[in-house]
């Protein structure tokens, strides 16, 4: 696809506490083709607040985010003080390309952007440096790659054991659950409501983004026997 033919607009976020004068605003572009789909939905917000509260955890702990696209949550750990490396499928360029779209609109011109495909085990994935946290906005979309995901985060706890994997996904079936998978690939999963990290609002961070209230988050993390 020839890039110079791509419809981009920037949205800016900003992140702030109730009770908390401190505040951070970052843009993140967002391609509008009908075919490319790089949007910011729901659960990146979400995350990215759950992020934002955590700032001070999160100074000089090293993070990946999964399946990364516009970043929102990867930016958003980059300017709270973390190292933080963005990835996306090794099969998906453009979505790599728009990763450094994002870094580059706020000024983050060191943060690596690593093709990772869940699932499999590349030299990328074998070659990372010791994580703290794993970060994954909507992961959990098509069934089909419920396993895949979950497979990547394992493989990435088992080498990191004291690592968690904070994750936002939207109820889309009565059907959902990844319950299974968690006891078959040894891991256990935390519900956070989101009122504990004042993400129960229906314009988080200045968005319109409908639908927040069906978004869930969790931490994933790995099992001890």
């Amino acid at each position: 696809m020839d890039e110079s033919s791509l419809t981009l607009i920037e949205k800016t976020f900003t992140f702030q506490e109730c009770e908390d004068s401190q505040s951070l605003t970052v843009s993140i572009p967002e391609v509008l083709d009908s075919q490319y789909g790089m949007y910011v939905w729901p659960c990146a917000v979400v995350l990215s607040q759950y992020v934002w509260m955590a700032r001070e955890e999160l100074q000089n702990k090293t993070v990946l985010e999964l399946g990364a696209g516009v970043s929102l949550p990867g930016v958003v750990a980059a300017k709270c003080g973390a190292r933080v490396m963005l990835s996306d499928s090794a099969e998906l360029p453009l979505c790599l390309r728009n990763c450094r779209r994002s870094c580059d609109a706020n000024n983050l011109p060191g943060v690596p952007v690593l093709g990772l495909t869940w699932g499999r085990v590349s030299p990328e994935l074998l070659s990372l440096t010791p994580l703290d946290v794993i970060l994954g906005s909507d992961v959990f979309y098509e069934p089909e790659d419920f396993e895949d995901v979950l497979v990547t985060v394992s493989f990435l706890v088992r080498r990191n054991p004291h690592a968690q994997f904070w994750t936002t996904y939207q109820e889309r079936s009565a059907d959902w659950s990844i319950d299974a998978l968690l006891h078959k690939w040894d891991l256990k999963c935390t519900n956070v409501p989101l009122e504990i990290f004042e993400a129960n609002k229906t314009h988080l961070a200045g968005s319109t983004l409908p639908g927040n209230h069906t978004v869930q988050m969790m931490i994933i993390t790995r099992k001890v026997f």
